[in-house]
């Protein structure tokens, strides 16, 4: 059977993007059971109230949903356990000295395969104040005006 080639996207935290400023972002692997690459190729899993911590000099994901395999038997796994993530030592030191202080905290972005390898990409965050959504909102609207106005006047002129 010939390997897996590119990247395959299986889930996206679309919401994080608007309630938190991204500072950093990193690609880290999973440690996952069988059952769980078996729900993750299907398709199936929601990063929404996911988050990752460091303990221990390791780091964690916990609270991403990937439902129970379809197919699966009394060993499949629980949907929304802790898993390990793999990341270089330096990464994870770089990562809690950011975090420590407070103020950050690490989200999952993407959950998806790279070469059929299960990938997360992470990313140290800033939680937005309400008024910072509503000006990143007044701005992405004020970029799709000009946008609309300049299509307009050039399909006006052809």
């Amino acid at each position: 059977m010939p390997r897996e080639r590119g990247q395959n996207v299986v889930a996206t935290n679309r919401k994080a993007r608007h309630d938190y400023l991204i500072e950093d972002t990193y690609e880290a692997g999973l440690v996952l059971t069988g059952t769980e690459v078996k729900s993750l190729r299907a398709g199936r899993a929601s990063l929404v109230d996911g988050y990752a911590f460091i303990e221990g000099g390791e780091a964690w994901l916990d609270a991403v949903h990937i439902p129970e395999y379809t197919g699966g038997t009394w060993n499949n796994h629980p949907p929304r356990r802790k898993r390990k993530l793999l990341l270089h030592k330096a990464q994870i030191l770089k990562i809690s000295h950011k975090v420590a202080p407070g103020g950050y905290t690490i989200i999952p972005l993407k959950l998806y395969f790279s070469d059929g390898k299960a990938k997360v990409e992470i990313a140290i965050a800033k939680g937005k104040k309400e008024y910072d959504k509503r000006q990143t909102l007044r701005e992405r609207e004020a970029t799709r005006e000009a946008a609309r106005a300049i299509a307009a006047k050039n399909h006006l002129g052809e």
